[in-house]
Order: C-alpha cells, then sequence, then structure tokens
C-alpha cells in the first residue's frame, strides 16, 4: 500500500472508532452520537449506541420503517465497536432517507446526511451512509437494528 493510501485510511480509523457515550471503545471528542441524538430527540437511553436498541425494548417503540424524528440504530461491528445513533430528520422515499447526527465525522455535527436502505427485503437491516469528505454516499455497509420512536 503506498503512503498516501495508508494515509487516508488512518484518517478513516477514527469515525469506526464508535460513537457512544460510554463503551471502551468509543472515541471521545467534543461530540458522540448517542448524547446528541438524547438532546435532540428526549429519548433518554444511556450508554454505547448499539445498546439502545435492547434498552429501548418496553419503553419506547421500535420500528423498521423510517420516520421524522426516530434514531436509526446500527449495529456494533469490528469497525464500529460501540454502533451510531442518528436521528431521521426526512424521509425523502422507500429507501432513502436524511438523518442529522454527530461524530460519523468525528467531532462534527452532520445535519442533512442521506442514508440509503440496501438490504434485500428494504426493512433498513443494512444502509450506506453519506461521508461528507467524498461528498457522497460511503462504500461501506452498516447493519441496523431499525428506528427507535420518541414518546409523544
Amino acid at each position: 500500500m503506498c503512503r498516501a493510501a495508508r494515509i487516508a485510511v488512518v484518517a478513516v480509523l477514527p469515525v469506526v472508532a464508535g460513537c457512544a457515550g460510554g463503551g471502551s471503545g468509543s472515541w471521545h471528542g467534543p461530540v458522540q452520537c448517542a448524547p446528541y441524538a438524547r438532546q435532540i430527540t428526549g429519548v433518554n437511553l444511556h450508554g454505547a449506541a448499539a445498546q439502545w436498541w435492547a434498552e429501548a425494548s418496553g419503553h419506547y417503540p421500535r420500528s423498521h420503517a423510517p420516520r421524522p424524528g426516530a434514531v436509526l440504530v446500527l449495529r456494533a461491528t469490528g469497525r464500529l465497536p460501540d454502533g451510531h445513533v442518528a436521528v431521521v430528520r426526512s424521509v425523502r422515499g422507500p429507501r432513502e432517507l436524511v438523518v442529522e447526527q454527530a461524530n460519523w465525522v468525528p467531532g462534527r455535527i452532520g445535519r442533512a446526511d442521506p442514508v440509503i436502505d440496501v438490504s434485500s427485503r428494504n426493512d433498513w437491516s443494512r444502509v450506506q451512509v453519506w461521508w461528507s469528505p467524498i461528498h457522497g454516499i460511503g462504500k461501506s455497509v452498516y447493519p441496523a437494528y431499525g428506528f427507535i420512536l420518541p414518546l409523544k
């Protein structure tokens, strides 16, 4: 691998370190996805982002269909050890939505980032997320639990 490619790979690593608000592998920058999502939605869940799905059971409705105000929960993976959460701002169609999220790009808040459903059943179980450094949808596919719906 050439030096420029190694530098590019290393530069991307912090984004996949997670944004937990508590997990051991999390990136502890000035803004993290879980506390940010909690603040703007009122969904009062804590811990690593990927744990929100289980923690929501019995407390918040969960769905596999997006709607504005819902929290999209990405599963923990090797690339996202703490998972990730993002808030749905709008639904553009059956396979595209726009989210507001913190720390997808390290230390930044994305206010209008597209997310597309690439699952075979159109159930939002596998998604690709906007990656602003390339000004397009990233190539990585992330497994998702679904959407947590805030209480009214």
